[in-house]
């Protein structure tokens, strides 16, 4: 039961976020339980509670997973088959990396597909398959967090492997280009007149061009949707200036 309420308390990690440990407070707060029927003497308690009010920072959506292998670990330290000193040394190695894979995966491809699809859907007319297609996606999520925290409680450091054997930054790339597809959908559910091919490749070129200045570094994320958006601004002289041509 104690394990249960250690995932249960992963919903409500985000409560605890701060500048200076980040999601310390609410790591801390999930594994407490967990922490508490593994370790029962006090001193070996608060050694182990100290090891997780340190900093810390991952993707929300792996806190189950991380909670479950560090309970795993914390099980293996109480029965003296792990030294407290290495789990230091891994630990945030393990938090970073499952950060960096679920903002490439989760933020920023599915949950991107999800809203794009939602949004192409909608405007389709398609409103009861967007209601299901939240209801899959947020179902899934549940899944994914209890599976992948059931998986690091059994298995520990050990279900890396298999993490690593589904290739998710891969399939991360392939769903960003799916992205790309929806994108173009919904330019032609929005676009507000008949489509002439110069205006489309107009617009998929300034795309492109600020695309790459944001992946090179040379502008911001906000910069360069804001040119975007001056420039659908004066698109009407520029619309006059190329009709003057055609």
């Amino acid at each position: 039961m104690a394990f249960v309420r250690s995932f249960m308390r992963c919903y409500l990690a985000g409560a605890g976020f701060n500048t200076r440990g980040m999601q310390n407070l609410g790591l801390i707060y999930a594994m407490l339980p967990g922490l508490i029927a593994i370790h029962r003497e006090p001193k070996m308690l608060r050694a182990a509670q100290k090891r997780y009010v340190r900093h810390y920072q991952s993707h929300p959506f792996w806190l189950p997973c991380l909670v479950g292998i560090y309970l795993n670990v914390e099980g293996a330290i109480a029965a003296n088959r792990f030294p407290p000193k290495m789990l230091a040394k891994v630990k945030d190695t393990t938090a970073y990396t499952l950060s960096a894979i679920g903002d490439s995966v989760f933020a920023g491809s599915l949950l991107i597909f999800w809203a794009l699809l939602s949004v192409c859907l909608v405007l389709s007319g398609q409103t009861t398959a967007a209601l299901v297609l939240g209801v899959i996606f947020f179902v899934g999520l549940q899944g994914f967090k209890a599976y992948t925290y059931v998986c690091g409680l059994r298995q520990g450091f050990k279900f890396l492997d298999r993490l690593k054997r589904w290739d998710l930054i891969n399939w991360g790339r392939r769903i960003k280009y799916v992205n790309a597809a929806l994108i173009i959908w919904l330019w032609a559910l929005i676009w507000p007149r008949p489509v002439d091919w110069w205006e489309w490749l107009l617009g998929v070129g300034m795309l492109m061009v600020l695309g790459r200045f944001v992946r090179f570094g040379v502008m911001s994320r906000v910069f360069a949707a804001a040119a975007f958006v001056e420039l659908i601004d004066e698109f009407p002289l520029v619309e006059e200036w190329i009709k003057s041509f055609l």
